[in-house]
């Protein structure tokens, strides 16, 4: 019997440990799409605030709760509800528009969000698949900046 043990362990490979991403079966037999996950791969400490100024600022408690709660999303419910908002129609903002810069290590062409925490502080960043990479924390709404209204 000891033998068949050692036999069993040596004749896995490399791909008996691989995870495959599912999709949750649903009782209606639908499938559900994959919850987010986030990312600090392609966090960029130079623009923007660091998560130390976050945390003086006493924000970055909340923006961890408000992280926890958007994981139980999936990138449509939470793009359908406004919690994360997608600049489909531009690579980056425009120049005049925004006091950040593309950053050489995320690629070009993807589609940047904003997830805002509370009033003006936003988490930006982009998706790939269901992975919400995050790249930049804007304290100051300087992302994207828009025209004020009704001020």
């Amino acid at each position: 019997m000891g033998d068949t043990k050692k036999n069993k362990f040596r004749e896995r490979n490399n791909s008996s440990y691989e995870r495959k991403l599912k999709n949750v079966d649903l009782k209606e037999g639908k499938k559900k799409e994959p919850y987010i996950v986030f990312s600090l791969k392609d966090y960029d400490s130079t623009q923007g605030q660091t998560f130390q100024d976050w945390e003086q600022s006493e924000i970055l408690a909340l923006t961890l709760k408000k992280l926890q709660e958007i994981s139980r999303l999936s990138v449509i419910e939470a793009q359908t509800k406004g919690i994360i908002k997608p600049y489909p129609k531009v690579p980056f903002p425009p120049s005049d528009k925004t006091e950040f810069y593309h950053p050489a290590h995320v690629l070009p062409g993807v589609t940047w969000c904003s997830l805002h925490v509370q009033g003006k502080e936003c988490v930006i960043g982009y998706f790939e698949d269901h992975i919400f990479n995050i790249v930049f924390l804007d304290k100051n709404h300087l992302f994207w900046i828009s025209e004020k209204k009704n001020t």
